[in-house]
């Protein structure tokens, strides 16, 4: 029998790693900077410029162009057709933006000017509470239904806590790997990156049940084992498919990371640590945390593997 749940303490220490660089630099950007993570023009206001190229051009290659300027955190999409495009940047005035236009025309050739409009801080601010209400909402929402799904064990409510401490655990993960791109490479927090890290949330919980239904099956059928036993059983006996099934994601997500230029790659790049980081939890953080709460006591007590072992016999 492999002692999964028995060794928390070190997968809890491991977590506490991994989610503490989000925890300090939210509380040092919210010192300095007055917010708690680095917010891009989607919530703090900005410009949006639509231009047609009379030739085709590549997001990325216009984006170069705004990054060289100084605007580092300009997104570009194209829209429509391949030759005009979607630009999202900081506002400017006049005079910027027609040295902005020139340097574009000067890499792409004659450019036409489709729209042009300002997003105000109040509208990002507004979508901004948004997100949040809605994470939170999902959150509790999430709990209360796998309470009410795993009625028929006892304290069913343990595993919709659980589960949202595990989901919690994977947005963190995923802050902590934007907060360093942040500084490595002055990421922000974008409507993409949010959309990556609701992918996460989707996929924690997905990996979460599915351990938490062969849980649910053991422990009706191993009656006379405890609780950590049983759960060592449980992600055992699910491994085999949540690694077939991870190794699948991992590898497009890879490809498109890969592939799909430098304006997925934030995306991507958040929603892979996010997946890798519902992995780990899913195994390492929502069933020790079921079985810590049984045995009240969050760390392993003394002799445990010794007294599961005999129960496992």
């Amino acid at each position: 029998m492999y002692f999964i749940v028995e060794k928390r303490k070190i997968w809890f220490l491991i977590s506490l790693i991994l989610i503490l660089p989000s925890l300090l630099f939210m509380a040092w950007s919210g010192a300095t900077r007055g917010e708690i993570l680095p917010l891009s023009i989607d919530y703090t206001g900005g410009s949006v410029w639509e231009i047609g190229f009379s030739q085709a051009v590549q997001p990325a290659a216009v984006r170069q162009v705004f990054v060289d300027a100084g605007y580092g955190d300009t997104t570009v999409f194209t829209v429509n057709n391949d030759s005009t495009a979607q630009i999202k940047f900081k506002p400017v005035d006049a005079a910027e933006k027609e040295r902005l236009r020139l340097l574009l025309e000067e890499k792409f050739g004659e450019s036409q000017e489709l729209t042009y409009r300002s997003l105000g801080p109040a509208v990002g601010r507004e979508v901004s509470q948004a997100a949040w209400v809605a994470l939170i909402a999902a959150s509790l929402l999430i709990l209360l239904y796998i309470a009410w799904a795993f009625r028929s064990v006892p304290h069913p409510f343990r595993y919709g806590v659980a589960a949202v401490v595990a989901l919690a655990h994977d947005v963190l993960v995923s802050l902590s790997f934007l907060s360093l791109m942040n500084l490595v490479a002055g990421w922000e927090l974008d409507a993409l990156t949010l959309t990556a890290i609701l992918t996460v949330i989707g996929y924690s919980v997905n990996d979460t049940v599915v351990i938490f239904d062969r849980l649910r099956e053991n422990i009706h059928r191993y009656r006379n084992e405890s609780l950590a036993v049983v759960a060592n059983r449980s992600i055992i006996e699910t491994a085999t498919r949540s690694i077939g099934t991870q190794i699948t994601v991992f590898l497009i997500v890879v490809a498109i990371l890969v592939l799909g230029g430098a304006t997925l790659q934030q995306f991507v790049a958040t929603m892979l640590v996010g997946f890798i980081s519902g992995m780990y939890s899913s195994i390492f953080t929502a069933t020790p945390i079921l079985v810590a709460w049984d045995e009240r006591s969050l760390f392993d007590r003394n002799g445990q593997q010794v007294s599961s072992l005999k129960a496992a016999a």
